[in-house]
């Protein structure tokens, strides 16, 4: 049975989701500047008030929390496909090949990656387009993201293959292709989207920290890492605390992907 916080982290999901879509058929534009209202308080136009150059926070905040919800996933979708070639080849040939690939793995682990996505992404000219800075922060994620997931497929291969029914299903002729497509694949599916839905919320922390250093998505595109950013030049106080939105979303979409099905997975 779900259990509360489990019903609550699902709906507060599905709130975030339908907001980020529904804004995109309302008349507001996150890069759209209000000369007239800069730093304006919260009011009816502006459910969160502006920023310093009159844009509307809660356009942005939208914006920001579509690109995640979006791109995270993208990228937690490519990670785990690599995971699941290595660590799939890895498991079920074994030998020389095992070993190779749980190399790799453990060197990709070893290595701190977030620094290493941040030197990456470092060396990118600074002026690139919104479009290919993107592409290029979610691509990385994904392509960096494999090894811890490429480990726990591998196991999850050992054991299968030395289950009771891949054993009878050789017995009874069937070819290692055959049983690799028919019988491994079907079963190694609840670790794979268990291993996908670990890597969202990580993903989008990620995206975050690279934005608060600068060499997240750039302008005019809007990310929840690149608001939290704004808050530097922002006064911090209780009688502001319309602009800790970015913050407080970005706190509380991780926790509730969290709850919302890791905790489903390990039930």
């Amino acid at each position: 049975m779900r259990g509360w916080t489990q019903r609550v982290a699902i709906a507060l999901l599905v709130l975030f989701a339908a907001a980020s879509v529904i804004s995109l058929c309302l008349p507001i534009s996150a890069s759209e500047q209000s000369r007239e209202a800069i730093d304006a308080r919260p009011s009816l136009r502006f459910p969160l008030g502006t920023d310093e150059l009159g844009r509307d926070r809660l356009a942005r905040l939208l914006c920001g929390l579509r690109l995640s919800f979006l791109l995270a996933p993208a990228a937690a979708c490519l990670s785990t496909a690599i995971a699941g070639a290595i660590g799939g080849v890895a498991g079920w040939c074994g030998g020389r090949i095992e070993r190779l690939a749980m190399a790799a793995a453990d060197l990709f682990v070893s290595l701190p990656w977030l620094f290493l996505l941040i030197t990456v992404r470092a060396v990118l000219p600074l002026n690139v387009s919104p479009a290919v800075s993107v592409a290029v922060t979610f691509l990385l994620l994904g392509i960096l993201g494999w090894a811890a997931p490429a480990r726990v497929i591998r196991a999850r291969t050992r054991s299968i293959a030395g289950s009771d029914y891949l054993l009878q299903a050789r017995a009874s002729g069937a070819g290692r292709l055959r049983l690799f497509l028919r019988h491994l694949v079907p079963n190694l599916r609840p670790v794979l989207r268990a291993q996908f839905w670990i890597c969202v919320p990580v993903y989008i922390i990620s995206e975050a920290n690279l934005g608060l250093l600068g060499l997240g998505v750039t302008d005019p595109l809007v990310s929840l890492g690149g608001m939290v950013r704004e808050l530097e030049s922002q006064p911090l106080s209780l009688s502001h605390a319309w602009i800790f939105a970015p913050a407080a979303v970005l706190l509380l979409a991780p926790v509730c992907l969290h709850f919302a099905w890791v905790r489903e997975g390990q039930a």
